[in-house]
């Protein structure tokens, strides 16, 4: 089995390398590539057991006989390179925005729709963005129960969210806030730390971000549910890493609280912390780093007799990026031959 990591030296990237450093995905050559100005550098791989590996400019050759390519460079680079990945027969499963909404792209989050993931005439699978990653898996549970036939999500992005920089700033800034100095703004379109940015990505003509339409249309494909109802708002906080979500739902037959539970109590992917006391529910410092979509804050909607509201947290890095690629290429090794 021969894998490849693209965009190495990049924060999912190198959460690509932790996850298959802890996990027993099936590898015996691990390649990774990244720009010039990374190239060279060397990470170890499952505790120092192999060699340490070296990082790569990409090559057409590199890829004529890999299994599966893990690319988070951008929806540029992915776009340049998605033939010359595929055309040995790896099957590409792409972190960028490129390809989500190709029709003949599946758009995949294992535990709501992996069978799709068989599907992919042009070995290109997408993984969704972060922040519908998280959603899904817990709009899911809820979903078996009765249709979903709207959702209304405000998100609390953490910083992570841009990449190592956008941490790089939310830190930076911090300290010369505390020094007593004017903070510097080079990521984010305003000041991060000790604020609120209820902007995130660049406006569309409807008044709604890039990151706010990504969540409208992306959930519809992933729940094979065209007539699903989705309204974000999508908001930068100072936060180092793990998003939160607040999500109210109507589904077609109301669904109670205490069915509810039991439905995100029994999901795969799903934890639930959700008690009507203080520290009762998930938290982003707590998630950070973990695996799990957690689930807490469960209630009925007060506005609508058919509505739930509820509150998700989840580590973006990690299941909102490389965990959820990960999880797809071992969906499809685990099911392809069936």
């Amino acid at each position: 089995m021969k894998i490849a990591i693209v965009g190495a030296s990049g924060a999912v990237g190198q959460e690509f390398l932790r996850i298959l450093s802890e996990n027993d995905f099936p590898i015996d050559e691990l390649r990774l590539f990244g720009s010039e100005r990374s190239a060279g550098r060397t990470y170890s791989f499952r505790g120092g057991v192999t060699e340490p590996v070296r990082v790569l400019t990409a090559n057409a050759s590199d890829f004529a006989d890999l299994d599966f390519a893990f690319v988070s460079a951008g929806a540029g680079v992915s776009r340049e390179y998605a033939d010359v990945i595929t055309s040995g027969g790896a099957i590409m499963i792409d972190n960028s925005s490129a390809f989500r909404m190709d029709a003949d792209v599946p758009l995949v989050v294992p535990e709501v729709n992996g069978a799709d993931a068989l599907k992919a005439p042009r070995n290109i699978i997408a993984n969704p963005n972060c922040t519908t990653i998280q959603m899904v898996v817990a709009l899911n549970p809820i979903n078996r129960l009765s249709p979903i036939r709207r959702v209304h999500v405000a998100t609390y992005q953490a910083a992570s969210g841009a990449g190592a920089t956008g941490m790089d700033e939310l830190e930076r800034q911090s300290a010369q806030i505390a020094r007593g100095e004017e903070p510097e703004v080079k990521k984010f379109v305003s000041q991060l730390a000790f604020n609120l940015i209820p902007h995130i990505d660049t406006f569309t003509d409807n008044g709604y971000t890039r990151e706010e339409m990504k969540m409208h249309f992306e959930t519809k494909k992933i729940m094979h549910a065209p007539k699903l109802e989705v309204s974000a708002t999508c908001v930068r906080v100072p936060v180092m890493r793990a998003h939160s979500e607040a999500i109210w739902v109507e589904t077609e037959d109301a669904v109670s609280v205490a069915e509810a539970r039991y439905a995100f109590a029994s999901a795969p992917g799903v934890v639930l912390i959700d008690k009507a006391e203080a520290l009762g529910y998930p938290m982003p410092l707590d998630v950070a780093g973990t695996d799990p979509v957690y689930i807490g804050r469960i209630r009925a909607d007060l506005a609508n007799p058919r509505g739930l509201s509820f509150w998700a947290v989840a580590d973006q890095i990690r299941k909102g990026a490389a965990l959820n690629a990960v999880q797809i290429a071992e969906f499809i090794l685990a099911n392809r031959s069936k």
